[in-house]
């Protein structure tokens, strides 16, 4: 049994891992579209922001998942490597196909689906979900309007000054701007995989409870304190994956949805952050994904509506509105693949 956690845990952090490497678009392809830093040292910046966060916030998104989204008395391993598979499975064909989806919500409706096939949807607490629902739709569109409203406002503030200037003044911006987003991004986005492995840690103590010696470190005494090998090895996991850098999303995100510009990838970032960071003081496991798109959809339409290429928008879209249910059933088949395999 010992070992089957371990290797779930090892699961857990390969999806981290896969999480940064999907996601690294979302705080590098602004930076990189504009050309303000090469890919190496955009993704190089971002890896270190991501890994700085365990520092600067705390745990709330990690407590959300742990105990306040599925019924922890019905997880077991079977439930939570069944999630993690149906998250990773999703994650890998959108980034095949260079599809900027959601990891967050692939990895909720993997867990969701594991639950469901086991428990049924009771398994499921509708509290827990409520916030989480309602940002699946704010998100964008908080961030397209915050995004939108510092564009329109930045051309004001400078609208008697030389776009050369401009152009200067915000290629140094935007270094702080993408550094900002990174951190935001590494700080709700590393919570999620800590708040699985909690489940799991939870859901084992019976097993571990009595262990000691080089195994001592999987006893939970105190479900409210995430142990500090837990929020280390997300955020040095997310970090790696997102030092390999996920090309085919990046190149998505940062050319293919709309032309930017330093200013409006400052404004894009900027935006999006502040999104995010709300959400993670709210203790909501939001999407970065669908936050930075839709920042620099509000970025793009201060030019003009045709500036942004909607049909790859609407293939965004698509694929948003996908993610939870296509995790959700790959995970169920895994889990009931898994409980008769181990059965």
């Amino acid at each position: 049994m010992l070992t089957y956690i371990l290797a779930i845990i090892l699961v857990a952090f390969i999806f981290d891992f896969i999480n940064g490497f999907h996601d690294a678009a979302n705080s590098i392809a602004t930076v990189v579209g504009t050309r303000v830093l090469s890919p190496i040292a955009a993704v190089s910046m971002a890896a270190f922001f991501n890994f700085i966060a365990l520092f600067v916030f705390g745990t709330h998104v990690a407590k959300t998942i742990g105990s306040g989204m599925i019924d922890i008395s019905i997880v077991n391993p079977d439930v939570i490597l069944a999630g993690l598979l149906g998250a990773i499975t999703w994650n890998l064909v959108t980034w095949w196909y260079g599809i900027p989806s959601s990891s967050s919500h692939a990895l909720l409706g993997g867990y969701a689906g594991a639950a469901i096939a086991r428990a049924g949807f009771s398994a499921v607490i509708p509290a827990g979900w409520v916030k989480t629902v309602v940002f699946i739709v704010l998100s964008p569109m908080i961030g397209l309007l915050l995004g939108l409203g510092m564009m329109t406002a930045t051309f004001w503030i400078f609208r008697n000054a030389r776009p050369a200037r401009v152009d200067r003044l915000f290629r140094v911006l935007q270094l702080a701007s993408s550094a900002l987003f990174s951190l935001s991004h590494g700080a709700n986005d590393a919570q999620k995989t800590m708040g699985i492995i909690m489940s799991l840690l939870l859901a084992s103590q019976v097993a571990v409870g009595q262990v000691g010696g080089a195994f001592s470190f999987l006893r939970v005494d105190n479900p409210n304190d995430i142990p500090m090998w837990v929020k280390a090895g997300a955020h040095i996991a997310i970090g790696l994956g997102t030092l390999m850098g996920g090309w085919r999303i990046i190149h998505t995100m940062g050319s293919r949805v709309t032309r930017l510009r330093p200013v409006g990838g400052f404004c894009a970032e900027t935006g999006g952050a502040m999104s995010i960071l709300l959400a993670t003081g709210l203790g909501i496991p939001v999407s970065t994904t669908h936050t930075i798109s839709g920042a620099i959809v509000g970025v793009g339409t201060t030019t003009r509506l045709s500036a942004v290429r909607w049909g790859v928008a609407g293939q965004m879209i698509w694929a948003w509105i996908l993610t939870i249910p296509a995790a959700a059933f790959v995970a169920a088949a895994s889990y009931l693949v898994i409980h008769f395999a181990r059965a």
